[in-house]
């Protein structure tokens, strides 16, 4: 596929585009302000490197939840499931409804909690696998689907020190016990979820580990297996690059999939590759004198004559306000430095240092262009955040468009 900086305007429309974004366009894709590309090759590469410090016996559930982290989770899980992932993983129905649309048969695993009988009703009929967090929940379900022939397969999760959902871990057996008895369900797995896999310090983990192990034990569920119908998983992506121990019969992996390390002290577990890069286009360039203020506020006011550059993606797109100022942008294999406050749908660039610059040309806010590399990770340092949330923050105004390279 093309990238739409070297793309002809029919081609743009015709090719580029997806129906989706031709359709959230009033104007058929013609302003191609900003956009997102989505290197599917840097995707499938980053799913063989993970499955290749895996085991046999582990399989690969790719987290796709929240729109695949910003990367658009109908292509990246097409893309992911033919690369060699097993499971797919998402937060809500409509989020796995939305995969099922998309032809896609793998199973999806709900993470989030549900238990209203119309949620459960949608999560029979798109043969999708909810998580049960406690036993009123499960007792809903099973009420629920009291007219259904077919068991639903179910996720147990046990609370091991995230203190977010799940059963508590000392009540594993009595929570285990309590669901197999019920009719209408079968326990699929028996999930717990880390707190601090990320942090180089893995006292808390191993803590977290040790209690996961010893529910099992007591619900006595070996390694193999229970009856080789139960699955156990406790890995999320800074677990699976930290010790194989962890890994079990799946491992979940998020941003790791995408070419983002969870925290600096991983970099060298795995080569990865970043999967996304954010683009726009110049819309105005225009000069201003020294003592003239730029944007909302004039936090920012030229102290001697510049070239000014206004492109066209701002807050609303997903670039945070408070990078205002001291955000770089890539422009002609150089860095450039943002200017004054950024706006909902506009920012500003100081481009004197390329005097002929010229309205319509690509700027890359995130990505490599030449010697230079911006990443979500820099983002997130320079605002004291995460990359997840970097990531999780471009809206769907802004096209998502599929590039080889």
């Amino acid at each position: 596929m093309l990238s739409w900086e070297n793309a002809s305007f029919k081609t743009l429309v015709t090719e580029s585009l997806n129906q989706d974004s031709i359709e959230s366009d009033a104007y058929g894709g013609i302003c191609q302000r900003a956009w997102v590309e989505i290197n599917d090759q840097a995707l499938a590469y980053n799913v063989r490197q993970l499955k290749s410090i895996l085991s046999a016996k582990t399989k690969l559930m790719g987290v796709v939840k929240a729109d695949a982290y910003g990367h658009g989770a109908c292509q990246v899980s097409q893309t992911i499931l033919e690369a060699g992932a097993d499971w797919l993983a998402v937060a809500t129905v409509p989020e796995g409804i939305e995969l099922r649309l998309a032809g896609i048969e793998a199973p999806i695993l709900i993470l989030g909690a549900t238990d209203r009988p119309e949620q459960i009703q949608a999560i029979a009929h798109w043969q999708l696998q909810p998580t049960i967090c406690t036993p009123q929940q499960a007792l809903v379900f099973s009420e629920t689907l009291s007219h259904y022939t077919k068991a639903m397969p179910v996720h147990l999760m046990l609370d091991t020190g995230m203190s977010r959902l799940g059963m508590p871990w000392q009540e594993a057996v009595k929570f285990v016990q309590f669901v197999q008895r019920l009719p209408n369900l079968k326990i699929a797995s028996i999930y717990s979820h880390l707190a601090t896999a990320d942090s180089p310090d893995q006292t808390v983990m191993r803590k977290q580990h040790q209690r996961f192990e010893e529910a099992i034990d007591s619900c006595c569920i070996d390694r193999e297996g229970f009856s080789r119908d139960v699955q156990l998983h406790f890995a999320n992506s800074a677990a699976t690059l930290t010790d194989s121990a962890l890994h079990y019969d799946l491992v979940r992996v998020g941003l790791a999939l995408y070419g983002l390390y969870p925290a600096p002290h991983l970099h060298q577990k795995v080569n990865l590759k970043p999967v996304m890069q954010v683009k726009a286009r110049v819309t105005q360039v225009k000069t201003i004198e020294a003592g003239t203020g730029v944007s909302y506020g004039y936090q920012f006011i030229a102290k001697k004559r510049m070239r000014l550059a206004v492109v066209g993606i701002g807050y609303a797109d997903g670039v945070p306000r408070n990078l205002s100022n001291k955000m770089k942008v890539i422009v002609r294999d150089r860095l450039i430095p943002q200017v004054g406050a950024i706006t909902m749908d506009q920012l500003m660039l100081d481009v004197s240092a390329i005097p002929d610059l010229e309205t319509g040309e690509v700027v890359t806010l995130l990505g490599e262009q030449g010697k230079y590399q911006i990443s979500a990770e820099d983002w997130a340092n320079t605002l004291g955040t995460i990359s997840w949330e970097i990531l999780c923050s471009f809206k769907h105004r802004l096209p998502r468009v599929a590039v080889e390279k």
